[in-house]
């Protein structure tokens, strides 16, 4: 199985894995992207440093982190927990001749919720 760790450094961070991603797969096929974390998600979309941080901040107003959530009673990461579910937890990309058959503008994004931490995404040829 093809994997990619990655360290975290912040609470809440995105991070752009599609070179990481590209290095995992080979000729022609259909790539599952996948992390197997519950506060954490794999999205496709722009790497633009000010939509990334309007992306956190949009899932900030819809999930405040100082709001009461009963899960915070165990393990005080109930918001990590909610975004990673709206976001999901994985993408499905085909590629060709050992590339990504993105969009334009589109990157495989890593998104951390519940940070810093080591994480892992899952890479399986389909």
């Amino acid at each position: 199985m093809n994997q990619i760790e990655l360290k975290t450094r912040k609470r809440e961070e995105i991070l752009d894995i599609t070179s990481e991603v590209e290095k995992l797969i080979g000729e022609s096929g259909i790539a599952l992207i996948y992390t197997p974390h519950t506060t954490a998600s794999v999205i496709l979309n722009e790497a633009e440093s000010g939509l990334l941080q309007d992306i956190l901040s949009a899932l900030e107003r819809i999930v405040p982190y100082n709001a009461q959530y009963r899960h915070n009673d165990i393990d005080n990461n109930a918001t990590a927990h909610i975004k990673a579910s709206l976001l999901g937890n994985a993408v499905v990309v085909p590629f060709e001749n050992g590339k990504l058959q993105l969009g334009t503008w589109q990157r495989v994004l890593f998104v951390e919720f519940d940070g810093p931490r080591t994480r892992r995404v899952v890479v399986k040829e389909l």
